[in-house]
């Protein structure tokens, strides 16, 4: 008969990352900040290349957030750029190794010309029986997804769409802009040890993982032992086992 420890002893089938560091290394190294970040893209690649590999079935990557519009115009403007020359180099890529792109949150506050983009990126990703589902927030903040949420349930059940006895935690998934329902794994890189208002919905029952490394340093190696050291988790949900 198999034990408890290796009943839990599974893979996380979602990860979420919070991709922390890359100007604190781009300064460590003497370059300027939209140099961190664009080592910080690569490093993404690398990830998903893992992700197939282990059979993930979701990464979810805090790419920019709700306050990161608070940044210099310049480093936002770097971004931009490294959004569209991102899309551009590895599309072709993800489409071949059936990795589906998604990206979320305020997506109108980049303008066309991203939105265009991204909008042919998901097309040209998209795929039934996809390897990988990569998600990517952008300008997507956790307590701003809830109260669009309320906004979006308050009008339903005003208009008679919706009644308030037919909510409940599954329901509700389906007006958050979240790609994903529930995160298994939370990794956040750059040493702090807190959200910074990411997935608040998402990783009610996450396990939590801070390293200490800035993102650009994040190996795959890294990132498979978080995976090996989530299989060793007794994960019980509030239950006795």
């Amino acid at each position: 008969m198999a034990t408890s420890q290796n009943i839990n002893k599974k893979y996380p089938k979602n990860i979420g990352i919070i991709m922390d560091g890359n100007g604190r290394w781009a300064l460590k190294n003497a370059l300027n900040i939209s140099q961190g970040h664009k080592k910080g893209v690569s490093v993404v690649k690398n990830i998903v290349e893992e992700s197939v590999k282990q059979g993930i079935q979701s990464l979810t990557l805090y790419a920019f957030s709700s306050e990161n519009w608070k940044r210099p115009k310049a480093e936002i403007n770097a971004i931009k750029s490294l959004v569209i020359e991102a899309i551009n180099e590895q599309v072709p890529e993800l489409k071949e190794k059936k990795v589906k792109l998604k990206f979320f949150g305020h997506i109108s506050d980049f303008g066309k010309k991203i939105q265009d983009k991204i909008s042919f990126a998901e097309n040209e990703t998209f795929s039934k029986d996809s390897k990988l589902d990569l998600n990517v927030a952008l300008g997507y903040g956790g307590q701003q997804d809830i109260l669009d949420m309320v906004i979006k349930v308050s009008k339903q059940v005003s208009q008679g769409k919706i009644k308030l006895e037919d909510l409940n935690e599954e329901s509700i998934n389906e007006f958050l802009s979240v790609p994903v329902n529930e995160i298994d794994l939370l990794i956040r890189t750059g040493g702090d040890k807190r959200i910074s208002n990411f997935l608040l919905y998402q990783i009610a029952y996450a396990e939590i993982m801070f390293i200490d490394k800035f993102w650009p340093d994040f190996t795959q190696e890294d990132f498979a032992q978080c995976i090996d050291n989530f299989k060793n988790v007794s994960r019980r949900f509030g239950k006795r086992i």
